[in-house]
Formats: structure tokens, sequence, C-alpha cells
């Protein structure tokens, strides 16, 4: 894919999230890796429903920024998934409700944050560990991600919302869109004893499509 049409993509798929009410105002952040080992990455303060493809922000194989408005204060988040995931061709994070809910009830599992409802869950994002509350921008969420070993390809910010690394733009943003839709799930079967997938449905699963489960 060339530059332009990745730019076009990014600014496609960030306003149809932003169009569906999956993060809004000036909330989220996005990047893909270029052709050259180079990042796009969306512009700090910017929304998703208004991303001009030449402005986002332009970093060289070297980490450098060489064009466009400055990043997303998030940076060291995205870095941390890139430099520990050698499949990692895109970021996404969102402030999406459903998953922000679901991060503030007391008895989630902080090693499996989402409950297995439904197979694409499984298969899309693997296991999601649930970390703690950070500063919004803080550099320690990086060092929390990297203590992950890049063995997670998504996690969920307590209090904040969904992260998630994908091969590339789309796979990311359909991942995270799962993530936030077994969010609603859970929060919508909340004490309503919902059947859930049972551990031989879920190793069928992990096992079939090669998912990131085990520590």
């Amino acid at each position: 894919m060339t530059e332009t049409a990745l730019r076009e993509l990014i600014c496609i798929l960030a306003k149809s999230m932003f169009d569906r009410g999956l993060t809004g105002g000036s909330t989220g952040n996005i990047s893909a890796r270029t052709e050259d080992g180079g990042l796009l990455v969306s512009p700090t303060g910017t929304s998703f429903g208004r991303l001009d493809p030449a402005r986002l922000s332009r970093f060289d194989s070297a980490g450098i920024l060489i064009d466009g408005d400055p990043p997303t204060k998030e940076m060291p988040l995205h870095a941390a998934f890139y430099d520990t995931r050698s499949t990692a061709g895109a970021v996404v994070h969102l402030h999406s409700c459903h998953a922000v809910a679901l991060s503030l009830m007391p008895d989630v599992d902080a090693e499996s944050f989402l409950p297995p409802l439904t197979p694409y869950a499984i298969m899309k994002l693997g296991k999601v560990p649930l970390l703690p509350f950070f500063r919004p921008g803080d550099p320690a969420i990086g060092d929390a991600v990297r203590g992950l070993a890049g063995k997670r390809s998504a996690v969920m910010l307590a209090n904040h919302g969904p992260v998630v690394a994908g091969k590339d733009v789309e796979a990311a943003c359909n991942a995270i869109e799962e993530l936030e839709d077994t969010a609603r799930l859970a929060m919508m079967t909340q004490g309503l004893r919902a059947r859930q997938l049972t551990p031989a449905q879920i190793t069928d699963l992990v096992t079939h499509f090669n998912v990131e489960w085990e520590e």
C-alpha cells in the first residue's frame, strides 16, 4: 500500500469508528507502519471524525518526527507495542463506552478482562489483560505494556479504554471493535447467568486458530 493510500485508509477507518460512537470528541489515537518502517500517527487533540490525511504525524524508521502535526501524547503506548511485537503493523486506542464500563466492575478478571462469550473475541484478540489506571500520556503505560513481553496483542487500560495492535490498520480496527462488542455483551448480561464458552471449547479455538492464550 502506498503512503497516500495508507493515510486515506487511516482517516476513513477512524471516521467510521467516530461516526458509530466508538470514541468521541478528541479522544482515541491510531498509528500504522509505513513501507519504509516509519509511522503515521493521529495528531494530538484531533477528532477521529475529522482527521486530515495530509496532517498526520509522520515518523521515520528511527522514530524521529519528520512531518505533520505533533503526535498523540500516547506515543509511549504505541511505541511499546511496536517495540515488543514484531507482527504489529498498526495500533488503535479508543475510549469506547462498554469496554470502559466493564473495566469499572469490581469482579473483572485482571488476567483475562473479557469473559469468553463468543469465539470471535478469542480468535481476534487472544487473552486481554486489564492494566491498572495510569494518567493519560504517562510513560508508565508503555512500561506496563513492555512488561507483557509482546505476549498480548490487546490490553484494557482501567477507567480509560482499550488498546489493540494488529498486523495492519484494518485488522487492528476490526479487533478493537470486537473487543467493544464483547464488552457490550458482558455488560448486557451482567447478573443474568450468561452461558459462556466451556474450557474445552476455548482450548479448541486456541489450538485451531493458534491464539496467543497461555502465559
